[in-house]
């Protein structure tokens, strides 16, 4: 039974273990901890079904801090319920290597669903998590089988409010009437600078009701009863997502700072911190739990455990209902790929003709979602040009949550972080697409997805200047710079239909997020032998080679046929050459050094990269005596066969540009013939 007195104490014991960590380490924001204790404390101990014992179990609900600043609120809870956090840990909040990082960390600390801290992304993925959790209930029949379904829950902030992310996601949420979101809104009216009133005077309910969102109200959710009451009417779905705003006072029980933007991002400090705890009646010793509070909190874990154990009892009786639903979940949740995966997209791919990558990319797509069950996703309004829908399956929609096919509407930020959530929830590989040059609206979550090491996959389009008449705004040129310099992120520019279905595998079987970057026009397939070669897995090959080559060229996507092209020329011009497309530069420098070596040998030190977008970053592979051709200035609106003609990339253009950088203009030896191998004598 719920003791509401019991209850009360564990959040004052929650207040007074964040302001003692939050001073021990000198850093930290004790105003959402304390303020928000009693929502919290309510919410864990009464209505959120989680498993302590088991952290990943499927049937628990997602409890995700959107405002992360706040994360002592959650290593205290995760500490007095029993996920292995010790006191030391709490000791250690903020230091190095400890399980208490300043922000929430997914995979680092036990119970941390969600890796939170730029406020709103917390949310926004959560919406992610829900669409996941709704499309796997659908594709099971685990939503018609009477078995209770997780909800997803939010605790965020007015900062979060504020964040355009959260307004994406929201409008999406409330559109396929994602009623397994429940968002608590601490609603303090504070931020860093002051009163929210200094830039923040919207009716916020009113504009989620606007967004076919239900929006309750706790008017006093410093009161664990107030608190209660309000929960037991948000957990009762009518078909929508709720959200519910809990006025709070930041800082509560920190006798003078209080209610004041103080409370928010610095410690309460001893004398305060002595004051609260003296004002609320709990021990002076620092990093005290009270053995009433941990049994009010273990007798909360054996209840959660035994409903645990009653719920994988049904589940387990539904999986062994139906072998043929049974192996499905065992693919959903294993993300199964099959062995032959190559091979069967390779079978795929139109290499009979020239085809734009992204037309590749999506007759590939189309074998790819077949083969992997886990594998669904859409665009932000754009798959008709990015082909990145799949052609046999459904919409995803309130009406049917078994669809394949996402429209995210035009929310580029929110489709990252939804994509994000999707990949957390552990049943999906998402992918989401739009036009490369967008890829600056969703930096922030690919971010986010790099930090979190999660398994998506973007599928970015019109990958350069050649989307011509469009013009610069629509041309891409500096990011895939962006993405490159995002640790973990792998990206693949492909040259063909053969490389298309080698990086669809590559991302398949990737362990962390990959970026694939697509053609809008047609290139042509590679000629069998050089086809053969293709070997897109170790980032970098040789496409097409001389013996006692001089100098190498190195290209991706569209330019490797350039590279090709000027190849022919070096060759009439007597200059042996070596062609090697180089799709990806990560997974080329994941390779063993021999490897590398073998592809880009150190004595050959005239190479020349090929790319219609930044040099920046090529001078690794090119070295000293190397040049970078690309673009470092933004495009211009003009079909795109012109614009190749006026930025340089043709092979008569490249052997120009080779003859103005290694010929007579860089070489005073006074021959008639001479070239590269003459540039640094």
């Amino acid at each position: 039974m719920f003791d509401a007195a019991l209850a009360k104490r564990t959040a004052n014991t929650i207040r007074t273990l964040s302001a003692d960590a939050i001073d021990k380490a000198r850093s930290g924001h004790p105003g959402m901890p304390l303020g928000c204790a009693d929502i919290a404390v309510t919410l864990w101990a009464k209505y959120l079904h989680h498993n302590p014992a088991n952290p990943q179990w499927i049937g628990r609900d997602r409890f995700v801090l959107s405002a992360g600043h706040g994360s002592m609120l959650q290593y205290s809870l995760l500490h007095l319920f029993g996920y292995g956090l010790t006191m030391d840990d709490l000791k250690n909040f903020r230091q190095l290597g400890s399980l208490t990082p300043g922000h929430p960390e997914v995979g680092h600390t036990a119970g941390v669903e969600v890796t939170t801290g730029p406020l709103g992304s917390g949310l926004s993925s959560a919406v992610g998590i829900a669409m996941a959790e709704k499309h796997f209930d659908a594709v099971t029949g685990l939503d018609k089988s009477g078995i209770r379904l997780p909800k997803v829950v939010v605790l965020c902030g007015d900062g979060c409010m504020m964040e355009g992310c959260t307004n994406e996601s929201a409008s999406l949420a409330g559109h396929l009437k994602l009623d397994n979101v429940v968002v608590f809104y601490d609603s303090n009216r504070i931020t860093i600078e002051g009163n929210t009133d200094l830039a923040f005077s919207e009716d916020t309910g009113a504009r989620f009701a606007a967004m076919n969102w239900r929006v309750l109200t706790i008017e006093n959710a410093n009161d664990i009863a107030e608190c209660d009451k309000g929960m037991a009417e948000a957990f009762q779905s009518d078909g929508r997502p709720t959200l519910v705003i809990c006025k709070t006072a930041i800082g509560w029980g920190a006798p003078n700072k209080q209610g004041k933007s103080c409370a928010h991002g610095e410690p309460l400090g001893a004398d305060e911190t002595a004051a609260m705890k003296k004002a609320l009646g709990m021990p002076e010793e620092a990093f005290t739990v009270e053995d009433a509070v941990r049994q009010f909190c273990a007798n909360t874990v054996t209840k959660l455990q035994e409903d645990a154990a009653a719920w994988d009892k049904e589940f387990q009786k539904f999986v062994e209902a139906d072998e043929l639903r049974a192996a499905k979940i065992e693919k959903l949740l294993n993300k199964t790929l099959p062995e032959d995966l190559e091979a069967q997209l390779l079978a795929a791919a139109p290499v009979d003709k020239p085809v734009a990558s992204r037309a590749s990319g999506g007759a590939v797509l189309q074998k790819a979602a077949e083969l992997v069950p886990a594998l669904w996703g859409g665009a932000a309004d754009l798959a008709p040009s990015t082909k990145s829908d799949i052609k046999k399956a459904d919409s995803f929609s309130a009406d049917n949550y078994a669809g394949q096919n996402i429209h995210f509407g035009i929310r580029e930020l929110a489709m990252g972080l939804a994509g994000n959530g999707m990949a957390l929830q552990g049943s999906t590989i998402p992918y989401t697409s739009t036009f490369f040059v967008f890829s600056d609206y969703m930096k922030p979550a690919m971010r986010l997805a790099a930090i979190q090491k999660l398994h998506e996959i973007y599928i970015f389009t019109h990958d350069s200047f050649y989307v011509g008449e469009d013009g610069p705004t629509h041309e891409p040129v500096e990011q895939i710079a962006m993405l490159r310099s995002i640790p973990g992120m792998t990206v693949i520019r492909p040259a063909e239909a053969h490389e298309v279905a080698q990086a669809w595998a590559a991302a398949l079987r990737a362990d962390g997020p990959v970026a694939l970057l697509l053609t809008r026009q047609d290139l042509p397939p590679f000629a069998p032998e050089m086809a053969a070669r293709a070997d897109v897995s170790r980032g970098a090959y040789v496409v097409d080679d001389d013996e006692d080559f001089e100098i190498i060229l190195i290209a991706t996507g569209s330019e490797v046929h350039v590279a090709l092209g000027a190849a022919k020329i070096f060759r009439e011009e007597g200059i042996a050459t070596r062609v090697v497309s180089m799709p990806s530069q990560e997974l080329f420098m994941r390779q063993e050094l021999e490897y590398q070596e073998s592809v880009l040998p150190s004595e050959c030190e005239i190479r020349i990269s090929l790319e219609a977008g930044s040099t920046f970053g090529w001078d690794r592979f090119v070295g000293t005596y190397g040049l970078p051709i690309g673009l470092d200035h933004f495009g211009a609106s003009a079909p795109y066969k012109v614009l190749a003609e006026q930025f340089g990339f043709t092979p008569e253009a490249v052997f120009q540009r080779f003859q103005s950088v290694y010929m007579h203009d860089h070489c005073d030896c006074g021959c008639d013939d001479c070239h590269g191998d003459c540039h640094h004598e």
